[in-house]
């Protein structure tokens, strides 16, 4: 599908959809809870229903409705050993936080994937799984135990996925563990995310010192009534829509969120755009942009967004510690120089950081490619209603992984709808 925008000057407000690492996570420990949970304010994007899939699999049974799941857990020791069959789509978390889980099965396990998912590293688990079966091709991998007690060390810049699957599976075993971070820590924010749900659902871990974490076992997951708060990282294309032109509010965060992504106010702060917060609402309005450096260690799905930032903005805009943006959906430093050059970005990059010198306005209308990854699409998005012709996103439908209603709300934006 091809979406063509008009450049427009946007007003009004957009609810922002629930979080999607905060609802995985929050569905994976109904699924393990013993008892009826029920997850409230869910958006049933391809990641969130990949990990619904799983859950099934693992034996939750879930009841959906239009915005809620009802999803009745049992002791993961209670299921049948045998073989299982888990799709996760193009869902690096409903992958990472899975395996470990089904190592605990015991039973013959396969996961599968599109795209580029299981191109994406996975060599984390497989050096820690050395107690069991651990297979891995660019077509499936398959797993069979492997998973005990004890102390574990793992890489904090690869994705700090791995550290969470742990810490869904590491509390359900009989003794204690230890996971040791090796430095650099990056993503940390989603970590605490993690301790903080699991807490929500009766689980007990710690960081005992900045890269240690303590998880005692014989622990047990207990059903809740959870509602999973907007996410930061979607309202971060809004964000720089109005920080750009302004005529922008978001509704539906929470503002003690512990996402990392929420460093985008600070970064549009800093970037010189003004910013209100008032009673659950955050106001967007344009000021002189200049650009800075980002460091993008703890926030790497800000990426894109914040490339089309630099690109309205004064100056040379550096972001430091990009590298995970290769491993993506797409490699996103690669597909956002691609698109943007088209647009007339100066913008360029080594292994770990990129540039964006400002952009020569548009003369005629343009053709970018989303290349498959909804962050590049809505990133784009962003850009071409701040241009001065009409752009065409080539491949726009790659926004449903997710955010499947984003085209509705970006529209919503627009004066009497008029900019398609």
């Amino acid at each position: 599908m091809n979406q063509l925008l008009h450049p427009f000057f946007p007003r009004g407000n957009v609810r922002i959809p629930p979080s999607k690492s905060a609802a995985h996570r929050a569905i994976l420990c109904a699924g393990l809870a013993e008892g009826k949970s029920r997850i409230r304010n869910v958006a049933y994007s391809q990641d969130i229903r990949a990990t619904i899939a799983g859950i099934r699999t693992l034996g939750a049974e879930v009841t959906e409705f239009s915005d809620s799941l009802e999803i009745t857990g049992a002791p993961l020791f209670s299921r049948p050993h045998g073989k299982l069959e888990f799709d996760c789509g193009e869902s690096g978390s409903t992958l990472r936080f899975l395996l470990p889980l089904a190592a605990l099965t015991g039973a013959e396990c396969r996961f599968t994937g599109r795209g580029r998912l299981l191109e994406r590293p996975q060599s984390v688990y497989e050096s820690l799984f050395s107690g069991g079966e651990f297979f891995h091709t660019p077509q499936e991998i398959r797993l069979k135990g492997g998973l005990s007690a004890g102390e574990w060390s793992l890489r904090g810049d690869v994705s700090s996925q791995f550290i969470t699957g742990l810490l869904f599976s590491l509390p359900l075993l009989d003794s204690p563990s230890r996971i040791r971070i090796q430095p650099p820590f990056e993503s940390r924010s989603y970590v605490m995310l993690t301790l903080r749900i699991l807490a929500d659902f009766g689980v007990q871990a710690a960081f005992s010192d900045p890269l240690t974490l303590e998880i005692p076992g014989g622990q047990r997951f207990r059903p809740a009534d959870y509602t999973v708060e907007g996410d930061d990282s979607q309202m971060a294309f809004f964000g720089v829509l109005g920080s750009v032109r302004g005529g922008v509010s978001c509704t539906g965060l929470r503002s003690d969120s512990v996402q990392g992504d929420r460093v985008i106010l600070s970064i549009l702060r800093e970037f010189g755009a003004k910013i209100t917060e008032k009673a659950g609402t955050v106001f967007f309005e344009p000021g002189r942009l200049q650009g800075k450096d980002i460091d993008l260690a703890d926030c790497p799905d800000l990426g894109p967004v914040l490339m089309v930032l630099g690109a309205f903005a004064e100056g040379e805009t550096r972001i430091l510690h990009a590298g995970r943006l290769r491993i993506k959906e797409s490699d996103r430093i690669a597909a956002m120089e691609s698109e943007l050059r088209k647009l007339g970005v100066d913008i360029s990059s080594d292994p770990d950081t990129v540039w964006i010198r400002g952009r020569q306005p548009l003369t005629a209308p343009a053709e970018v490619c989303a290349q498959n990854d909804h962050r590049i699409a809505m990133s784009l998005a962003v850009f071409a209603a701040c241009a001065e012709q009409p752009v065409n996103i080539i491949g726009s439908e790659c926004v449903a992984k997710s955010y499947p209603a984003f085209w509705e709300d970006f529209t919503s934006l627009m004066p009497e709808k008029g900019g398609l």
